[in-house]
C-alpha cells in the first residue's frame, strides 16, 4: 500500500459535512413549519397535517447525526455506477426546458381552464416530450390521471382543486 492512498482512505471526506448542514436546516424547517399548520385545514385527514412533515423532519435530523457519526471514521457512499445510463452523454437542456415549459402552463392555466383540462394536458405533454409518441393515448391516460386526482384530493383529502369551466359538471 502506497503512501498516497492509505492517506486518501484515512482521512475523513470533510466535504459530506455539507450534506449533514443541509440535512439538519431541511429537517429543522420542515419540524418549525409543521408545527405552525393550523389544525382542520383537510376535514377527512385523522392523523393531521402535522404528523408527516415532522416524521420527514425528525428522520433527517436522524439521519444527519448517523451521517456525521459515520464520516469520521472513514465510510464513503458507494460511486454512482450509472445503471442504465452514460455518464459521458451531456445533459439535454432541450428536454429540461420543454417540461420546465410544461410546469409553468400548468400554472398559467390551472385556474382558468380547471384541473381536468391543465393537469390532463400537463400529463399528455410531459409524456409526449419524455418520448411518448402516442398522442391519442397520452391524451387519454393524462385525461383519466387529472380527473381521478381531481376527485381524490376533493373527495378523499377533502381538498378543492380548481374546476375552471368544467365548474358544475363536475
Amino acid at each position: 500500500m502506497n503512501v498516497e492512498q492509505s492517506e486518501t482512505t484515512s482521512r475523513p471526506d470533510y466535504a459530506q459535512y455539507i450534506i449533514c448542514v443541509v440535512m439538519v436546516a431541511v429537517g429543522a424547517f420542515l419540524i418549525v413549519d409543521a408545527l405552525r399548520i393550523a389544525d382542520g385545514f383537510a376535514k377527512v385527514d385523522p392523523v393531521g397535517p402535522r404528523l408527516f412533515p415532522i416524521l420527514i423532519g425528525v428522520g433527517l435530523l436522524v439521519m444527519a447525526v448517523v451521517l456525521a457519526i459515520a464520516i469520521p471514521r472513514g465510510f464513503r457512499g458507494e460511486a454512482d455506477a450509472g445503471e442504465d445510463i452514460d455518464p459521458d452523454m451531456p445533459s439535454d437542456w432541450r428536454t429540461v426546458g420543454l417540461l420546465v415549459g410544461m410546469f409553468v402552463m400548468l400554472i398559467v392555466l390551472v385556474v382558468p381552464l380547471g384541473w381536468a383540462i391543465a393537469g390532463g394536458l400537463f400529463f399528455a405533454g410531459c409524456a409526449t416530450i419524455l418520448g411518448s409518441r402516442h398522442y391519442v393515448r397520452n391524451l387519454v391516460i393524462g385525461a383519466v390521471l387529472a380527473v381521478a386526482s381531481f376527485y381524490g384530493f376533493y373527495s378523499g383529502l377533502g381538498i378543492p382543486l380548481p374546476a375552471g369551466i368544467l365548474d358544475g359538471i363536475l
